[in-house]
């Protein structure tokens, strides 16, 4: 898991606010409205001119100096325009260039069109006001000096030229420049403080979305957020591991986790229905067991909004209280051996010396039959608790699965005495290898056999199948036992792992809890699915290698 330093958050807020400096949206938008109202200008004026006749609105003291002005001054709106929309240089030179050209264009078209009394000079307040908006600390009086300047200059030109002069209304128009430049400043520097406050504001605000999406997306626990028409909106990086999934979000629920989807959904509309379960999640290519939490969010929690999914992976719960399982285990089983192991063997040798009698009549003989069948059967039940506690630490080998189960599959069709083929290794993938306990490998195996040799048995005939491969999304090996007998009652599928739990008589109801410990000691999870067509399939799926990193001998 990366780290976000605090030297590294800095550097990413100075660089943020340099670069949101340089390109303020407000100083563009600013821009481009100006522009715009010089185009328009420039448009009008020629429109004036060209419209008119004599004596013309504008321009009738110089006519081809102010036809050529005009154009030139329209040209130059439109080249600022494109200069404006792509960003062809940095906001200050543009703003000092158009400005300085605004301040010669007006008044050599004021100088065309007679002078001071053409009432054209007036322009000059907009575009002296608005640098002072745009550029208020930097070059605070120069574009009024420069104005007012320009305007006298006019006024002495032209008095050279023999056009009778006025000073005083020169004058007063620059002071009216001078006087809408300062007024314009405090408002800059409102408008600046509130630009620079809403961009800091929008920095941090853009900081902590990322610094929130970079917890989000690094927290150890799954979460998952689906609106309320069950699309995920929101999945970390630990859910899509999880479930086996990359670019989930946006995605219907029912087609990342279908499971989860019917869970979900039925969460909806049973109010009874505990926010709090444990689930199989699986699809074609991957499995996991978790428990998933669902919190309703809105101020409301209401149960049809949006929901987040705390997804957990119950084998990660179960490693951690594997070793005290371990120890209450061992205790139990040692209770067990003093305790309960010596009376039921006495029990069961009674037995048989009394059916040895010759005086027993055949209801006597029925009834030390059943004395026998049930003294085997808590014996068994010792037996199989024992191995659980007394079972050995991991001794994790390198296993080639296809020879392995080979191998496997022949030696318990010669135990069990069965025909040939009748449990068969199908569709294995070549030099596929796994890290387990071979001892425990086959010890769960062996557990899944027997029942599915015992439940197909009773459909009238055997057939086993165990394949290997791999997990399409994950590339997780697996060994699945397939067989095509009753399958299991989807009412009962979520308890058949529990221990003491069986549907068929004389059962025991620990072979596979046994089986799934074993595998969850091996780093591997145990699934069970329906077969479609009928029948059971029973997973192995083994741990990526880099699990086994840090597994000491104790398992």
């Amino acid at each position: 898991m990366h780290s976000i330093s605090t030297r590294d958050t800095v550097t990413l807020h100075r660089d943020n606010l340099r670069r949101a400096a340089d390109e303020s949206d407000l100083t563009w938008r600013t821009l481009s409205t100006l522009n715009f109202f010089r185009l328009v200008v420039a448009l009008a004026l020629l429109v004036l001119f060209f419209a008119s006749g004599d004596p013309r609105f504008f321009g009738d003291a110089y006519p081809a100096l102010f036809a050529a002005t005009g154009a030139g001054y329209l040209v130059f709106s439109i080249v600022a325009a494109l200069a404006i929309r792509l960003r062809l240089m940095p906001s200050a030179p543009l703003i000092v260039t158009q400005v300085t050209v605004d301040i010669v264009a007006i008044v050599l078209l004021m100088h065309a069109s007679g002078g001071i009394s053409s009432g054209l000079g007036g322009l000059l307040v907009v575009y002296v006001g608005a640098s002072a908006l745009l550029l208020p600390l930097q070059v605070p009086g120069f574009f009024p000096a420069l104005a007012t300047l320009a305007v006298l200059g006019e006024q002495v030109f032209a008095q050279a030229v023999g056009s009778p002069g006025n000073y005083s209304a020169a004058g007063v128009l620059g002071a009216i420049i001078f006087a809408i430049a300062l007024a314009a400043r405090p408002l800059a520097r409102r408008l600046q403080a509130s630009e620079a406050l809403a961009r800091q504001r929008g920095i941090d605000l853009a900081n902590l979305s990322e610094l929130n999406e970079y917890i989000v997306q690094h927290l150890r626990e799954s979460i998952v957020v689906v609106d309320e028409r069950d699309q995920v909106r929101l999945i970390n990086g630990s859910a899509e591991a999880l479930l086996g999934l990359e670019g989930a979000s946006g995605l219907a629920l029912a087609a990342a986790a279908p499971e989860l989807d019917r869970y979900l959904k039925d969460w909806r509309r049973d109010p009874a229905l505990s926010a709090h379960t444990e689930l199989t999640l699986a699809s074609a290519s991957h499995s996991v067991r978790v428990t998933a939490h669902l919190a309703p969010l809105g101020r409301d929690s209401e149960r049809s909004g949006p929901v987040l999914v705390f997804l957990e992976d119950t084998s990660l719960i179960n490693a951690r209280v594997q070793q005290s399982k371990l120890a209450s285990l061992g205790r139990l089983s040692a209770s067990i051996a003093h305790e309960i192991r010596n009376p039921v063997g006495a029990m069961s040798h009674a037995g048989q010396l009394l059916a040895e009698s010759d005086a027993l009549t055949e209801a006597d003989l029925r009834l030390t039959e059943i004395i026998r069948s049930h003294a085997e059967r808590v014996s068994l039940i010792i037996d199989n608790v024992l191995q659980l506690s007394r079972r050995e630490s991991v001794q994790a080998e390198e296993l080639e699965l296809e020879p392995w189960l080979r191998d496997f599959a022949a030696e318990y069709e010669r135990t069990l005495e069965l025909q040939e083929n009748e449990v068969s290794v199908r569709d294995c993938e070549a030099g596929l290898s796994v890290q387990m306990d071979p001892g425990h490998l086959r010890q769960v195996l062996w557990n899944l056999c027997d029942n599915a040799v015992k439940y197909a048995s009773e459909t009238g005939g055997i057939m086993v199948e165990l394949r290997s491969g791999r997990i399409e999304r994950s590339g997780q090996p697996y060994i699945e036992v397939l067989d095509r007998g009753h399958g299991v009652d989807p009412s009962i599928a979520d308890k058949i792992f529990e221990p003491f739990f069986t549907d068929r008589q004389g059962g025991t109801g620990l072979g596979l809890y046994i089986s799934r410990e074993l595998c969850e000691l091996n780093q591997a999870t145990l699934l069970y699915q329906p077969r479609e067509g009928g029948g059971s399939i029973f997973r192995i799926v083994f741990a990526e290698r880099g699990r086994w990193q840090g597994i000491g001998a104790g398992g």
